[in-house]
């Protein structure tokens, strides 16, 4: 079988997706010694990278598989195959201004600053992202029609409308308005440290999660698509199994019934008799929120109710790479 390249982030979502490699491949060793990760699948190289290089090396095929943010696969406009989302990372996209501006979306910011003839001036670490957001807004379009915005970094400067400038932001993005910006186009998990910086958040642009992407190359490839469905059934098992719980319990015969009719089984329960006769063992895995709407009834018709949360389901039926090629 093909080795499988496999990127994954540094940074904010590091800690969690290692969580995430451990409760699918049990065992995971290098962490924080080095850039190198050994998976207890010799079939698997597992890199550390920047979460913004990902997309691109996954679509250029340095590497076959990798898990960066939707953010960042939107930025480098990658052309890759998005084979899972992760459900974790979870933060938001948004344009802030400080909070005395008098304008309440971005079209309100455009039309200000273009009506008094003063350069808008955004901060950000996504270029390609805030220019085409901007370029699509109605006001933009009325008062520069298709030009785009002016990108500019240490090491070029491009884009012919210099009345709308998007400035490199290598960090603490928030800290730079007034003084240096007028606008943010940044990334929250709350919102708190933008209003802690006397912002406003103006617009929502989209919502971002870790997300796990494959080259479409690799895809073609029939030994290494095979390696990419397990790892996707491996990985979608760990996201399955954080939103269900087992439940094991003893019933009487007599409540067996009421019982089933109210558990929302992943299938069918598991039913055993036990040795004292007229009980039963019931086992099954339901979704956590469901649980607690039918605990009141588990109260009055179960005994010895034993909780556990899966570490995987597998449910190997759904998974199907060919719907990604």
């Amino acid at each position: 079988m093909s080795v499988v390249k496999f990127a994954i982030p540094k940074g904010s979502i590091e800690e969690a997706t290692f969580r995430v490699l451990e409760q699918a491949w049990q065992t995971v060793s290098g962490h924080g010694r080095t850039y190198r990760i050994k998976l207890s699948d010799p079939d698997i190289e597992v890199k550390i990278l920047r979460p913004q290089e990902i997309p691109t090396y996954v679509q250029e095929g340095f590497y076959d598989v990798g898990i960066t943010g939707k953010d960042w696969v939107r930025e480098a406009n990658a052309n890759v195959s998005h084979l899972l989302d992760l459900e974790y990372g979870h933060v938001n996209q948004v344009i802030a201004v400080p909070e005395y501006f008098p304008v309440n979306n971005l079209s309100e910011l455009i039309t200000e600053f273009a009506e008094k003839k003063k350069t808008l001036r955004i901060s950000s670490e996504y270029l390609t992202t805030t220019s085409s957001h901007i370029k699509s807004d109605g006001a933009y379009v009325k008062y520069f029609g298709d030009s785009d915005p002016q990108i500019i970094t240490p090491w070029l400067r491009v884009g012919t409308n210099k009345n709308v400038q998007i400035f490199l932001s290598f960090g603490a993005t928030e800290a730079k308005p007034p003084e240096d910006v007028d606008a943010i186009f940044d990334i929250t998990e709350t919102g708190t440290t933008i209003m802690q910086n006397n912002l406003k958040i103006i617009d929502n642009v989209m919502q971002s999660s870790a997300i796990l992407i494959a080259n479409k190359t690799s895809l073609m490839n029939i030994g290494k698509r095979e390696k990419i469905a397990d790892m996707l059934a491996l990985l979608k098992g760990v996201v399955e199994a954080r939103k269900k719980v087992h439940i094991f319990m003893n019933v009487k015969e007599e409540n067996i019934s009421s019982i089933l009719e109210s558990l929302p089984a992943l299938k069918k329960p598991t039913i055993s008799n036990l040795s004292e006769s007229g009980w039963y063992s019931v086992s099954t895995i339901i979704d956590k929120n469901e649980f607690i709407k039918i605990l009141p009834l588990l109260r009055k018709r179960a005994q010895g109710l034993v909780l556990s949360e899966p570490r995987q389901i597998l449910q190997l039926d759904e998974i199907n790479i060919e719907n990604h090629l």
